[in-house]
């Protein structure tokens, strides 16, 4: 399966960047991993609502032109299903077995995702309900990913 992350802005610490890689090279014998970085906009001291919403609207406005369109888009989003582990695993076996040969996975930045992208979405998921910084999402996810491939494939990884 190819899974696709979608984040907005780069990775800005070599640890994260360190941790990713060991993990993409881990994934490879499972899954096609990879990333599409998208521009972080400028985010004002002082912010309204209203341009909150235009920044996080103007930084996914170019997602749809990143390719075609994965078969599942999974955004992730503080508001979304909190799954164990194991459900996770479950839920990335079902769409193997359905076929569905990709996954996108969306994280925001620091404002997070904007309404439309979490509407588009097929599934809007919950890494936790504490805040984690946007660019460790990146680092928790793929290690999720790589635990659920484990799982589904009866790996002693997860304990």
């Amino acid at each position: 399966m190819q899974i696709t992350i979608v984040a907005v802005g780069k990775v800005r610490e070599s640890f994260v960047e360190e941790g990713l890689n060991m993990y993409r090279s881990r994934l490879a014998p499972y899954h096609s991993l990879s990333f599409v970085n998208l521009p972080e906009e400028r985010i004002p001291a002082r912010i309204s609502p209203k341009q909150k919403a235009a920044i996080m609207e103007a930084e996914w406005c170019r997602f749809p032109g990143t390719g075609p369109r994965p078969a599942v888009t999974v955004a992730l989003d503080p508001g979304g299903v909190v799954l164990s582990s194991e459900e996770f695993a479950s839920r990335m076996k079902r769409y193997e077995l359905e076929g569905r040969g990709s996954v996108a996975f969306l994280i925001g930045g620091p404002l997070g995702l904007p309404d439309t992208v979490r509407e588009r979405a097929d599934f809007v998921l919950s890494l936790s309900p504490m805040t984690f910084p946007h660019q460790l999402v990146r680092l928790i996810l793929i290690e999720q990913i790589y635990r659920a491939a484990c799982i589904n494939r009866n790996i002693p990884y997860h304990k």
